[in-house]
Order: structure tokens, then sequence, then C-alpha cells
């Protein structure tokens, strides 16, 4: 079996063009909203973790490196584990409390416990 390569563009293969080139595409950039903006969404959940709870963060709007570091800040205060992927911070454990606490006092004054 061969891997899908992520330069394939589309499934094009081969073109019998010599002057072929791929139009780009260009992603709109989108900017990070200031966190008084931010909407975001806190949460427990145990479905998929073996009964394990975690606490979910989501609504997070802006780049993926801001999104990764808030997700580091986040791990580092409640002192565990987790990730950030797929629009949502995964904190390991029950620490809604503690990272509601820390989205507040950090300016992100839309934030929501569910």
């Amino acid at each position: 079996m061969s891997k899908k390569n992520k330069s394939d563009r589309h499934g094009f293969v081969y073109s019998t063009d010599p002057n072929f080139r791929f139009e780009e595409e260009n992603e709109p950039v989108q900017e990070t909203l200031p966190p008084q903006q931010q909407k975001l969404k806190v949460k427990m959940e145990t479905k998929h973790r073996g009964g394990k709870a975690a606490t979910l963060v989501e609504g997070f709007i802006g780049t993926e490196e801001d999104f990764q570091t808030l997700g580091k800040s986040l791990k580092n205060f409640c002192g565990t584990g987790g990730s950030a992927k797929d629009g949502e911070i995964l904190v390991q454990g029950d620490q809604r409390d503690k990272v509601l606490q820390w989205l507040l006092k950090n300016g992100y004054k839309n934030t929501k416990r569910i």
C-alpha cells in the first residue's frame, strides 16, 4: 500500500503538459481575537476515555500557534498533561475550576463553565 503524500494536490499524479502549474490556494489568515472577545466554553467530559475525566476548552478563535500556547499555559497551570488539537484544549482530570480561574485572571472574560 502506498501512503498519501501531503504534497499530492487533489489526487493529481502526473500531467503531460510541461507548463502545468498548480494554482496556489490562498487560505485566509485568521487573526487571533483579543482575550476579551474570545467566547470560550469549559466543560468536563468522560466519553471515550475509559471513564477518566478530562476538562475541555472549546471556542478559541485564532492562529494555531496562539492556540498551542494557550493549551500549554493551561496544562502548566494545572500541573497535568493534555493536548491541544482539533479546536479543543484537553486537560487531564476534572480541572474546570482551575482552568476557569486562570482564563478569567488572564483576561478571557466571556468564558463560561458548562
